[in-house]
């Protein structure tokens, strides 16, 4: 038996006769903490294109869900039939949270053009670890998310770049490109995610002149030893309220900082394989055998995201064009002892966050995503290849129809 369909990929190709499009931009970062969905309105097409952000929801991830994100991301093996189960539970999260973002925005699935999908990152092997070949695995099921949305999906956006001899990370520089540039200053865009990365946009600089690497730890490792301290009773050192109770072990830091990952020049990428919950134990367990307490630990290790931060952009983007602002964004911006740290460390260089550009420091990846999912559509490269290391700019992701009528 066989069914006829319309043209399933019909309104993929009338993409770009339509002015307007509806996108929705979901993200689940390092931290998996989160489903952020944002539903973005975009006039006009690339780096040209305009946009209206219409709704924005986080939604939490169910704490089984998460635990089995952390424990499968630390897991020196994983059974095909785990992945598989975790794959689909994910894509029934996702669809969930972009029907309840449609639904309390009053906004029908059917005016809905995409979703652009990044996926929950499960693995990532930078090249320095994958004997000179990236690889990276993002698992949230396309197929189970279009089902349930009707919508067209792109995905897996990474692979691509990897294909093309990149890192597959980081993606969000274009986006930065096109949010950000400027023709008076200098900016380096950093971003406090499960971890860190910066993007660099030099004053009046081109494409070809965008600079954006990992720089090691953001909120992953604060976030394990929020976990382990309490009992797994939170899940993050909500304002930094813990960090600001204790003083910075700089011995300890400074030994962290010899990793050979912070004196690798860029591109490179980094994920939970080097500053996941194992890590974050043996640093916990370092400060303790020094004699250090526990709020020690964590004021040491925020002292660790921001100085591996503030040497990659004194390092590798002042003396590339210089840098008068840093514009933060991410979960790590709500941190108040990481944010003091960073502007210490980064002094005199003016730090802000993106919310003074118009841009949520907690949805700018859901955003960045969207945009990726517009490019894709509209037929544009999606990554940087100065970012990357990729060998060409390529139209990232796969395309997964959504129902005809």
């Amino acid at each position: 038996m066989s069914t006829m369909f319309e043209d399933a990929l019909l309104p993929v190709r009338n993409y770009l006769a339509r002015g307007e499009h509806h996108v929705i931009g979901l993200m689940t970062g390092t931290s998996a903490d989160a489903v952020d969905a944002m539903l973005v309105r975009f006039r006009g097409a690339g780096l040209d294109s305009t946009h209206e952000v219409l709704a924005f929801r986080g939604t939490p991830l169910e704490p089984a869900l998460r635990r089995e994100v952390l424990e499968l991301a630390a897991a020196p093996a994983i059974e095909p039939e785990r992945l598989m189960r975790l794959d689909a539970a994910l894509g029934e999260c996702y669809a969930a949270a972009a029907l309840e973002l449609l639904g309390r925005a009053g906004f029908s699935p059917t005016r809905v053009d995409a979703i652009g999908s990044h996926g929950q990152t499960v693995r990532h092997v930078p090249r320095l670890r994958g004997a000179g070949e990236a690889m990276t695995l993002q698992l949230g099921s396309a197929a189970i998310l279009a089902e349930r949305t009707g919508i067209t999906v792109v995905s897996n956006f990474r692979a691509r770049d990897t294909a093309a001899g990149g890192e597959g990370a980081p993606l969000v520089p274009l986006a930065d490109f096109w949010l950000f540039r400027s023709d008076q200053e200098s900016r380096a865009l950093l971003n406090l995610g499960g971890m860190a990365n910066v993007t660099h946009l030099p004053r009046g600089a081109g494409l070809d002149q965008v600079l954006a690497f990992d720089t090691g730890p953001g909120n992953a490792v604060l976030d394990a030893l929020a976990a382990e301290l309490s009992g797994g009773m939170i899940q993050c050192d909500e304002g930094g309220r813990i960090a600001l109770t204790g003083t910075p072990d700089p011995a300890l830091v400074e030994s962290r900082l010899a990793d050979p990952f912070f004196a690798t020049a860029p591109p490179r990428s980094t994920g939970r394989e080097a500053f996941g919950v194992p890590y974050a134990h043996a640093f916990l367990a370092a400060a303790r055998s020094a004699g250090r307490s526990d709020a020690d630990a964590m004021a040491s290790a925020v002292e660790l995201t921001a100085a591996s931060a503030g040497d990659a952009i004194r390092k590798f983007l002042i003396p590339r064009g210089g840098v008068d602002a840093v514009v933060a964004s991410g979960g790590g911006v709500r941190n108040a002892a990481l944010m003091r740290a960073l502007e210490r460390r980064v002094a005199p260089i003016r730090v802000t966050t993106s919310e003074a550009f118009g841009v949520d420091p907690s949805g700018k990846e859901a955003l960045a995503f969207a945009f990726l999912a517009h490019q894709t559509l509209c037929g544009f490269a999606g990554n940087v290849p100065s970012a990357t290391g990729a060998d060409r700019a390529v139209v990232l992701g796969q395309i997964t129809p959504g129902i005809t009528p």
